[in-house]
């Protein structure tokens, strides 16, 4: 049985540029994928069943992403294979760090190769966004630019960088979030090329931090570091993080958290770990 990575995803800024008829926002930031991951395994069955072996505590099995994916890929495909699905979490979740919509991804990406669908990665990305916004991207496979919903990807080269990930013990609803009065959705939308992700911010960092005190204490903290490129909250939050230019500054700083704080120090990716998965 073979275990297979699904990594989360930093937002290195999020703006809300506007809204659509039906309630949607129109969003630009850019994606960085991070090692740090969740990793499943998968066992193909040959009648129709999907199961979940690992139940995620709190979370109904037929709200789980990766089954959700699974069905929706095998009604799309009109299969009559199933899968047992084994998945390990390790991203947060509610964190804004993308754990569930890059468990789905992976789910797409290896049952399509072992069902012998043999999809493109363009219709598997179509599949991907009726489950959420997100996940197209972590099927695209590479750091980007998004717009849209967050469907609209552009690849964008970054550089080499590391990071320290703070994880504050709320969950946060990201539709409570898009919801609330207080959230301004008229940034005006910035172009490529030219531009740097370090000009960016997070629109809903103000939102989050009024009613998760939490995240603005946990923010406040990465902001007083030295050599950090980049402080911001990721997604909805509740994560936040400090980009640093190497992995030597990035593990001094988490050295010095304070007791009661948690978090991770994770190296940037170029690349998802199954980014040729569909050509090889």
């Amino acid at each position: 049985m073979q275990t297979f990575l699904a990594p989360a995803k930093l937002n290195l800024f999020l703006h809300v540029v506007g809204r659509r008829e039906d309630g949607y926002h129109l969003l630009q930031t850019v994606f960085r994928l991070i090692d740090f991951a969740d990793q499943l395994s998968f066992v193909l069955r040959d009648d129709s069943a999907i199961k979940l072996r690992t139940p995620t505590p709190g979370v109904p099995e037929e709200n789980n992403l990766c089954v959700r994916a699974a069905k929706l890929l095998q009604q799309r495909s009109h299969i009559n294979l199933g899968v047992e699905i084994f998945l390990e979490k390790h991203i947060p979740m509610g964190g804004g760090l993308g754990g569930g919509s890059s468990d789905a991804a992976t789910t797409l990406l290896v049952l399509n190769r072992l069902w012998g669908l043999n999809w493109n990665r363009a219709r598997l990305m179509e599949v991907g966004l009726e489950l959420g916004a997100d996940v197209p991207v972590f099927i695209y496979g590479e750091n980007a630019f998004a717009e849209g919903i967050g469907e609209k990807l552009s690849s964008i080269a970054l550089p080499p960088a590391w990071y320290l990930v703070l994880t504050p013990s709320v969950h946060i609803s990201t539709g409570q979030i898009f919801s609330s009065k207080e959230l301004t959705r008229n940034t005006n939308p910035i172009t490529i090329p030219p531009f740097s992700p370090w000009q960016g911010r997070n629109d809903l960092e103000t939102v989050v931090c009024q009613m998760y005190p939490v995240v603005a204490r946990y923010l406040q903290w990465l902001k007083q570091l030295n050599n950090t490129t980049l402080v911001a909250m990721s997604g909805s939050g509740a994560c936040v993080f400090a980009e640093f230019a190497n992995e030597r500054a990035a593990k001094y700083a988490f050295q010095q958290l304070p007791d009661g704080m948690s978090g991770f120090v994770a190296e940037g990716l170029s690349y998802h770990p199954l980014q040729k998965f569909l050509e090889e």
